[in-house]
């Protein structure tokens, strides 16, 4: 039992740290849209009601990076604008499915087709089920009065991040918390590596399967884009592929206690059957048309196993679970998770002080408080322009999006520069195999396929293209490394696994050469 309540604590651990980034985007969307855009302006940008308002909310959606924890404080704003229920799903359903990151990513995964059938498939369950729900019950549309103006300049700037750090301890901190507990519970339920011999192409369960395990998940869109991959490359269902992608990134439980919250619990189940029906119907009917004919299926993977306990029952790590965690967390953080996690505990603690200062000064009363008028014959500074709140509003969603574009080609470094740290990690990995450090060499096996990820996306988002032969190079040099994790798994003879080193360095050899001869050509 003390394995599982460590394991439960670091799968918690996780998941934040991942979704930290994204809360902390959705937190300054719904500022901008509460103090610069407004319910008027919100409503007139997203719709509401229409068919066309959820393909809106879907294209913005698909621009504005997130996740299904950071779209939270974004619906309760939409709400609040008088949004329809439909409109705001669309949004909370596409935004955390694909952004420039994941896109890239994906498209590098198997033939581009299917990505781009699944994000057309994505479009259809946000439209069909949107606009039946909203012709069922055409009265989710609620009547809030508009903010107060706050004046222009550093206070209209301040009223923004007031706004987040309001709701970083408020009612959007509760329902992350609830969808976090998803993730508890299936750390709870699933022993580790119970999922690795399931979502098989020809078992007619792996949707419903899938199902299950991904509404209470939690997965970023580049974990779920890293899950896909590898539900590709090992011949698993295309149709729990995209369930994956549909309700593992793009649902969780606090936005279903969200609506059930706001909406009752009859009308959550039924768009929330409405949802399973339509997603469940499109899996099985892009099941045998997307399945790549050219993969063998494998006989288990890995992809599924953050799902499960992460310390198996009976078994200490040498230092103990404490350091354990530790150990992991620290290997495993992205800087951008890091930095993230530091600003939204920045804005968890200006939010707490807030609170305490309310009982003495409300802020929000010297915000919206007038600015004074000036004298008439005082001349007005050259660059003391008021630019109107709507157009700050557009400015800052594009630099949001903006950046998310600039991300790509940092996360994604040129083919030479992830080619070093690949054979870094390789170096760590066959190293540690060698001298008979299996968990060392189990940990940093991940890590080389990561890299592996990374050097084709690189080479596709400067090249605008990767070619068959260089899949093919990348797809063999991770097929001998996954040999070689089933081998340390199994506890081969040394020998075997010796062999296996070797083929894993000369695979290795051969597609960083493939790769460097295409720098050469280029440059």
């Amino acid at each position: 039992m003390e394995a599982v309540l460590w394991g439960v604590l670091l799968r918690l651990l996780q998941a934040t740290l991942q979704a930290a980034p994204f809360i902390l985007s959705g937190l300054i969307i719904a500022g901008i849209l509460h103090r610069l855009l407004g319910h008027v302006q919100t409503k007139r940008l997203f719709g509401s009601n229409s068919v066309i308002s959820l393909i809106q909310s879907w294209i913005i959606g698909m621009l504005l990076p997130g996740c299904s924890l950071g779209v939270i404080p974004v619906c309760r704003q939409l709400r609040r604008s008088g949004i329809a229920v439909g409109t705001i799903f669309a949004f909370a359903l596409s935004s955390p499915l694909f952004d420039p990151l994941s896109m890239l990513y994906g498209l590098t995964l198997s033939k581009p087709l299917t990505i781009v059938a699944f994000a057309a498939c994505s479009l259809v369950v946000v439209t069909v089920s949107g606009a039946i729900f909203d012709w069922l019950y055409p009265d989710t549309e609620v009547s809030m009065e508009e903010p107060p103006p706050t004046p222009h300049g550093v206070r209209r700037l301040l009223a923004i991040l007031v706004v987040m750090a309001r709701e970083a301890v408020g009612t959007s901190a509760v329902l992350v918390a609830c969808g976090l507990a998803g993730v508890a519970a299936l750390s709870l339920i699933l022993p580790p590596g119970i999922l690795q011999r399931t979502m098989a192409h020809d078992n007619p369960w792996s949707p419903v399967l899938m199902t299950g395990i991904a509404i209470p998940a939690y997965a970023t869109p580049m974990t779920a884009m890293s899950q896909l991959g590898s539900m590709f490359q090992h011949g698993n269902s295309i149709g729990a592929a995209f369930i994956l992608l549909t309700f593992g990134a793009g649902m969780n439980m606090g936005l279903l206690v969200w609506m059930v919250l706001h909406y009752g619990s009859r009308k959550t189940a039924v768009w929330f059957g409405m949802m399973i029906a339509v997603v469940l119907t499109l899996s099985y009917g892009i099941e045998k048309p997307l399945y790549p004919r050219d993969i063998e299926p494998a006989d288990h993977t890995h992809a599924f196993d953050s799902y499960c306990q992460p310390f198996y029952a009976g078994s200490t790590p040498p230092g103990g679970f404490p350091a354990e965690i530790w150990k992991r967390l620290q290997l495993d953080a992205q800087p951008h998770e890091l930095v993230g996690a530091a600003a939204l505990a920045g804005l968890v603690a200006l939010g707490l002080g807030l609170k305490l200062l309310d009982r003495w000064w409300v802020i929000e009363t010297w915000l919206q408080r007038p600015a004074p008028q000036r004298d008439d014959g005082q001349q007005r500074l050259a660059w003391d322009v008021v630019v109107p709140g709507p157009v700050l509003a557009a400015c800052g969603l594009v630099a949001i999006i903006a950046m998310s574009v600039i991300g790509c080609f940092a996360y994604y470094p040129p083919p030479a520069e992830t080619l070093e740290e690949l054979n870094l990690a390789r170096t760590e990995t066959l190293g540690a195999a060698l001298s008979g450090d299996d968990e060392h060499a189990l940990h940093w096996i991940p890590i080389c396929e990561g890299w592996t990820r990374r050097l084709q996306v690189g080479t596709f988002l400067r090249a605008g293209e990767l070619s068959e032969y260089h899949r093919m190079k990348a797809r063999v040099f991770q097929n001998q490394l996954e040999d070689l994790e089933h081998m340390l798994e199994n506890g081969d003879p040394r020998d075997d696994i010796r062999r296996q080193v070797s083929r894993v360095s000369r695979s290795f050899s051969r597609m960083a050469r493939a790769y460097r001869d295409e720098l050469n050509r280029e440059s």
